[in-house]
């Protein structure tokens, strides 16, 4: 892993036992990728309680209960959709906190208005409103996976209820 993103998610794993946060991640467009990168450290298993990689539109609807309907009107690659994933995600765990996302990594299925490189990176918490940030990331596949990785280890740090 490289050393920016394993910084990170030590940091993440850190700030999350100290307020007593699971985590359950649900990500399409980078795979698991998260997931990874948290796993990647000893004693993870203390925070991440479980991943979803709901790649394919069945898949969200199936473990995440996203509704077919949602998905239809705004596409998977949306606000709604990702906010839905991450109740989903909340739902169907015991987690605390969950983060999902959803995005179009490239080199193909972009469009004018849902380019390569947009990603949806929504945060669900118990007792909470979940929210939901829009991100277009320049670069390569790699590059666009990395960047959301990146910036939803920051979301979810910054999401952690203040002690």
């Amino acid at each position: 892993m490289e050393s920016g993103l394993e910084e990170s998610a030590r940091a993440l794993l850190e700030d999350c036992r100290r307020a007593g946060v699971r985590l359950a991640l649900a990500e399409a467009s980078t795979g698991g990728l998260l997931c990874a990168c948290l796993t990647e450290i000893a004693g993870a298993s203390a925070v991440v309680e479980r991943g979803f990689v709901p790649y394919s539109n069945e898949a969200k609807a199936e473990q995440l209960g996203v509704p077919v309907a949602l998905m239809m009107a705004h596409g998977a690659v949306s606000e709604e959709v990702a906010r839905a994933m991450a109740e989903g995600a909340l739902a169907c765990s015991h987690a605390d906190m969950a983060l999902a996302e959803t995005g179009i990594a490239g080199p193909s299925g972009g469009t004018e208005s849902k380019p390569v490189g947009l990603v949806f990176l929504a945060v669900a918490r118990r007792g909470a409103s979940t929210s939901c940030e829009r991100h277009v990331f320049a670069g390569n596949r790699n590059e666009v996976r990395r960047a959301a990785t990146a910036r939803a280890l920051e979301v979810l740090r910054a999401s952690l209820p203040v002690p």
